[in-house]
């Protein structure tokens, strides 16, 4: 049986970019850009609370890198190195090859370094640590929404949280449904170009990653304000929109989480600046309502009166 150490060298070492030392050593050497400051993440990823434990490995590699990247966006950074570590339940060879694959597919594309981690033997679990690079005082945050800022969400909204509700035998989707949706739940896309292009313009980011109402929140408690969103508004796919009259379609757009698109405010002076942003990266924005004054959510219907919300996000502890 592979060692440890085996498994590194076979699967996780590759060449770096921006790296003095990488993998194979007690710890790594960077070289920060001058001028910038360093974007800090980490997430994890537990087989049965964020992943079914039989899914596929190459799209589990993919998964657990993008949803760290969609951090980095968030703050608009530039993503540059990643450590990795790993519970497996043991050294399924085939496996870790398929995992490897995805992981260092979605790595080449945004230019991102491993340059350690570690392995363990015990429950399913994938742990990412992610590095960028922003310039000095110029990072998004959730603290610098102002009142009449526009709300503004990337890309659609629920098809993942659709997909699964599917898998969960929740919902019964069409094949082609399903096979529209299923994408945004394995294989989500960091809107990493998106939140360097915010740099300068937007107010406050997020990304969605519990749910819309549930993200958004964070953004209101940390900016000390209030928002009003136009359900309307919502950007959904065309299989989430057929459905809006159900209620558990309407939990998947407005709390199902898994979205990792981005919500942001920019004031209303800079709105054509967005829409010049969204027809450049070829990537739908959508302005879904104004922060205000005060404190809370306030969620709209068509003619201006207020909805009921229901379920806020996800809860890794409910």
């Amino acid at each position: 049986m592979p060692s440890e150490f085996d498994l590194i060298r076979r699967y996780f070492t590759r060449p770096t970019r921006h790296t003095l030392l990488g993998v194979g050593d007690d710890a790594a050497l960077l070289r920060p850009t001058p001028g910038m400051e360093l974007a800090v993440s980490t997430d994890m990823l537990v087989a049965g609370k964020h992943f079914f434990p039989g899914d596929d490995p190459r799209k589990l590699g993919h998964k657990a890198l993008a949803v760290n990247l969609s951090d980095m966006a968030a703050m608009g950074a530039t993503p540059r190195w990643v450590t990795l570590s790993l519970a497996l339940p043991d050294a399924d060879e085939d496996w870790l090859k398929g995992f490897a694959e995805g992981f260092f597919e979605i790595a080449q594309t945004y230019s991102v370094d491993l340059i350690g981690g570690d392995t363990t033997c015990g429950p399913l679990n994938l742990c990412v640590q992610i590095m960028g690079e922003v310039p000095a005082g110029m990072a998004l945050r959730r603290s610098g929404a102002k009142p009449d800022d526009e709300i503004w969400v990337s890309g659609h909204l629920g098809d993942a949280a659709l997909a699964l509700a599917h898998l969960q035998r929740r919902i019964e989707l069409a094949p082609e449904a399903v096979a529209a949706c299923l994408p945004a739940l394995h294989t989500p896309v960091p809107r990493v170009a998106l939140g360097e292009a915010l740099v300068g313009i937007a107010h406050s980011a997020i990304d969605i990653s519990d749910g819309l109402l549930a993200d958004l929140s964070h953004i209101l408690e940390a900016s000390g304000v209030a928002a009003e969103v136009r359900f309307p508004a919502l950007p959904a796919s065309i299989f989430l929109v057929a459905r809006l009259h159900e209620e558990a379609a309407r939990t998947c757009l407005l709390a199902g989480g898994d979205d990792y698109e981005l919500c942001f405010t920019a004031p209303p002076s800079r709105h054509e600046e967005v829409m010049a942003i969204s027809r450049e990266l070829t990537l739908p924005l959508t302005a879904i309502g104004m922060i205000r004054s005060g404190t809370g959510l306030r969620l709209l219907d068509a003619a201006g009166q207020e909805m009921k919300t229901g379920a806020m996000g996800f809860d890794h502890f409910a």
